[in-house]
């Protein structure tokens, strides 16, 4: 028997603990317990005391994103608590032409974006806006490779450092 779980939602953190304690408890049913990608909350709850079991780790986006709300997207979602930065960025319209210019500010574990008329330093079409809000970006080279401008490399890299320790949680499939 295998078991997949796609939403895994605890009052707390010791509940979410008990929770996989039962799931991993050496009578389970279950020879293979897997949790897709964006199914935890975003702490570390998951891999302490597994030394019996094999663990293995796949990159899996089971929703399809469109951000139509930037602002309250950007204001949702959770941030580092220990980046403090601002980002001039430009967010390419529909046609690919001049976009949207924004400043985002990252300051102790929260973030808004604002409009601005401050030439971007990263540009991201809405496609590649969703890939960074969801931690598609690993490395700045990765974002480059995917077609990301960025006229300064620490602009880019602080962007990509701003998602890449800390998933969104996104629970619902499309």
């Amino acid at each position: 028997m295998n078991l997949v779980v796609h939403d895994f939602w605890a009052a707390n953190q010791s509940t979410a603990a008990a929770m996989l304690a039962f799931l991993g408890r050496h009578n389970t049913r279950a020879e293979t317990i897997e949790f897709r990608r964006g199914a935890l909350p975003p702490y570390p709850t998951l891999l302490h005391n597994l030394h019996r079991h094999r663990l293995t780790a796949e990159a899996w986006h089971p929703w399809m994103l469109r951000i139509l709300d930037i602002p309250e997207a950007i204001r949702l979602r959770g941030w580092p608590a220990d980046l403090n930065a601002t980002v001039p960025i430009e967010i390419e319209n529909e046609n690919g032409g001049t976009g949207d210019r924004y400043i985002l500010r990252i300051t102790a574990g929260s973030a808004e974006i604002s409009p601005t008329h401050v030439q971007g330093k990263v540009t991201l079409t809405r496609r590649q806006l969703a890939v960074w809000y969801a931690d598609g970006y690993r490395t700045a080279t990765s974002a480059r490779m995917a077609g990301v401008h960025a006229a300064s490399e620490k602009a880019l890299a602080t962007l990509v450092r701003s998602t890449a320790d800390l998933e969104p949680w996104l629970p619902d499939h499309f």
